[in-house]
């Protein structure tokens, strides 16, 4: 008589082993194939796509000039990263700012946009999760009202380079649930703000300004995210 599995359970139940045996086996080496496949294709040379996050931002910059505080935010800081050279780009996208300060007992404010010249770059510390990034953004200002009274300053009142702003990441950093980037940077003359130039640029430009932004948990892109 022919014998079937159907018919001897214990048979069945070693054909099971050896299968959970394969499919074991199966577990341990599609990772290692997987790891060689990718140090394969870096010695090869072939580049790693980059990992696109974005960062709802949050942050405030402590002006020397004026010895006021902007608020900046809420923006976001979207980010992209080769996680084989630890290369990054990044584009911040920051809402106006509008502030306040005294000159002389004279209350002024005024509106300040960051303008992002160029993509922000930087490293990401593959080992540590440090990061620290340039960003060239240029200051343009906008609504200047002096003891109330709105002042001209025309559409074109900006720094006449752009502020070259480091930042580094503070201790409690973690590239994927956020934390805070700092530094300090200069602000560069003014120009083209009419009457008003040689005022803004006897109390606004100059070095020891410091920034502080707040980064949240990272997302990936909604057209990412749904691939």
């Amino acid at each position: 008589m022919r014998r079937t599995l159907s018919a001897f359970p214990e048979d069945r139940r070693r054909a099971a082993r050896r299968a959970g045996v394969a499919a074991a086996a199966l577990g341990c080496v599609i990772p290692l194939l997987a790891v060689g496949t990718a140090q394969a294709d870096s010695s090869s040379g072939s580049a790693a796509a980059p990992v696109r996050l974005d960062y709802p931002l949050n942050g405030t910059t402590h002006l020397t000039g004026t010895g006021s505080d902007l608020a900046l935010g809420p923006g976001t800081l979207k980010t992209s990263t080769n996680l084989t050279t630890g290369e990054l780009t990044a584009e911040t996208q920051l809402p106006d700012a509008p502030g306040s300060f005294k000159a002389l007992g004279i209350p002024v404010s005024v509106t300040t946009e960051f303008i992002e010249e160029e993509p922000t770059t930087g490293t990401l510390d593959l080992k540590t999760g440090a990061v620290s990034t340039t960003s060239h953004l240029t200051l343009r200002l906008k609504n200047l009202k002096v003891a109330g009274i709105p002042t001209p300053v025309g559409p074109n009142c900006k720094t006449r380079t752009p502020a070259v702003i480091g930042l580094k990441s503070e201790p409690g950093f973690n590239v994927f649930t956020g934390g805070t980037l700092s530094g300090t940077y200069t602000i560069p003359k003014f120009e083209h703000c009419l009457l008003a130039t040689p005022v803004i640029n006897s109390m606004v430009p100059g070095d020891g300004n410091t920034l502080s932004l707040t980064l949240g948990k990272a997302a990936r892109p909604p057209a990412e995210a749904g691939s």
